[in-house]
């Protein structure tokens, strides 16, 4: 497999040059041959590891010590450079140091190909790519900082000793975590604002005549956001030479099964059907659902309508957790009508796009399920409008009163709202979680509604109190076949439960046939 054609192979003394640091900007894409086994396997494991770098941002605070600690293990596991101060002699049990950043490197120009193709992917590619990044620039010391900035031409100067006495009770009160004394000991770079527009906003840097003064320890932010910036112009490129790429049927296979690996388990594809019947709805809303779908159904049920955005994002909710067309079109027309529309506007003003949800109708298109990152990071609500996430688009104090409506304790919520003001709307909802279950920690790091309900169902009992609803001659159709159906719904219990805990492990064997 050859990345650039008219390109020689990288000789020893090339690859020393490229790979002599353990941390890069992935500016100069790979030019070697390498066999389709390794880029299958490069790719595979690279994306084990950002899966696991999503798990843990979800699970734990970033950079914290159990967050460090589990990534460690897994730079290890997965033989990815993760000691800046490693040296090349080749260890007795693994590759060297080398051979690692060499992998760091080829996988990383690997999983663009895959995940270029749409805006949602390229999202979540940057995003985790971001993080991996921050986490190895943090292990740095100074000094590699210094000449890993200098190296890639952000040559940021360092005030003087004169001008940071003359400045240092304004860096003192401007900058977090900096005293008069630590003034003194580190640096403070002089950068174009512009250029620290997240520093800026909150609040944490001295800013004057158009420039902030940053502490050393802040200067990660700087590089964070130029990190960003190449990714995603990269990423727009690699999109340009998809049709390329795509013409090598060996390639295709692959990079499409990449592509759909970090969205986790597809909850369009229905296993329990039917299983919940619409007089359930109701009870379920208060005991399984997460508080993004549980504040539409109270939107839906008080106001007896939901616009779009809202129809969208609990529709295939719903969808997900197993109700069918038919009773789709039932659930939103009985309570659409006892609103301001007819029965007869609904059918035609509304039911199409119900249809279109299953793929019934246009494209034929089996919509999925919302996953957390997209409804925390596209289409946020405007007024009038129910959607979105709650830890993410509502006032803290709106959300204040509702998690008081709900019940849960003045603890709880104070928890939560902490993780809110942090940012950290998953583990906000994991709090949650956990709050209205009685439970100390989960096991798990939620990323998708769906998920959310069927991990509260295992809480409540596996799932027992869902029970399929028939009249008598669906009753007299299934005791025919009771046994098949039973094994079937077994088998689709026990998958839901491994694929969840066991998603990465798997993906070895999920592009087996690829």
């Amino acid at each position: 497999m050859q990345f650039v054609s008219r390109q020689k192979k990288l000789l020893p003394n090339s690859q020393t040059e490229l790979y002599g640091q353990c941390l890069q900007f992935y500016g100069q894409p790979p030019l070697e041959n390498i066999a389709l086994s390794e880029f299958e396997t490069f790719a595979v494991e690279r994306l084990k590891l950002l899966k696991t770098v999503e798990n843990l941002g979800v699970s734990y605070v970033k950079l914290s010590e159990q967050y460090k600690k589990k990534l460690d293990q897994e730079f290890k596991n997965l033989n990815f450079p993760y000691r800046a101060d490693a040296d090349d002699r080749k260890s007795q049990s693994g590759p060297s140091e080398i051979e690692k950043r060499r992998k760091d490197h080829i996988s990383h120009f690997i999983l663009r190909l895959a995940y270029c193709q749409t805006e949602d992917l390229r999202r979540w590619f940057i995003q985790q790519e971001v993080d991996l990044f921050r986490y190895r620039f943090s292990s740095l010391s100074s000094k590699q900082k210094l000449e890993f900035l200098h190296k890639n031409n952000l040559q940021y100067d360092a005030i003087s000793v004169e001008e940071k006495k003359a400045l240092q009770d304004k860096l003192v009160n401007s900058s977090y975590a900096v005293s008069g004394i630590t003034v003194e000991d580190q640096d403070f770079y002089k950068v174009p604002f512009q250029d620290a527009l997240d520093l800026v906003r909150t609040r944490k840097v001295y800013l004057k005549a158009g420039y902030v003064y940053i502490p050393h320890q802040d200067i990660v932010t700087i590089v964070l956001n130029d990190f960003r910036t190449r990714l995603s112009k990269a990423l727009a490129l690699t999109a340009r030479s998809l049709p390329a790429v795509h013409s090598d049927e060996r390639l295709q296979p692959l990079l499409n099964h990449l592509s759909h690996a970090y969205v986790g388990q597809d909850y369009s594809i229905q296993k329990n059907v039917g299983k919940i019947s619409l007089e359930q709805i109701d009870s379920l809303s208060g005991k399984s659902f997460p508080l993004c779908m549980r504040q539409l159904h109270q939107a839906l049920r008080e106001n007896h309508h939901l616009r779009h955005g809202g129809r969208m994002q609990y529709g295939l909710f719903l969808k997900g957790i197993g109700l069918s067309l038919e009773q789709a079109l039932q659930f939103w027309r009985s309570e659409f009508i006892r609103g301001k529309v007819d029965a007869d506007k609904f059918d035609k003003a509304y039911a199409y796009s119900i249809r279109h949800m299953f793929g019934k109708e246009g494209k034929r298109t089996d919509y999925t399920p919302y996953s957390c990152m997209k409804v925390i990071l596209s289409n946020p609500p405007s007024q009038g409008d129910h959607h979105g996430c709650p830890f993410r688009h509502s006032d803290p104090e709106l959300l204040k009163q509702k998690l008081q409506f709900y019940k849960v304790s003045p603890s709880g919520i104070s928890q939560i709202l902490e993780l809110v003001k942090g940012m950290h709307y998953q583990l906000a909802c994991q709090k949650y979680f956990e709050l209205t279950h009685n439970i100390e920690d989960i096991t798990f790091s939620l990323n998708h509604p769906n998920q959310y309900f069927v991990e509260s169902q295992k809480v409540l009992g596996g799932g027992k109190d869902i029970k399929r609803e028939m009249d008598t001659t669906q009753r007299l159709q299934e005791k025919s076949d009771k046994g098949s159906t039973a094994a079937r719904e077994a088998a689709a219990a026990a998958n839901v439960s491994q694929h969840l805990a066991e998603m990465t492990e798997e993906l070895d064997s999920f592009f087996q046939d690829a």
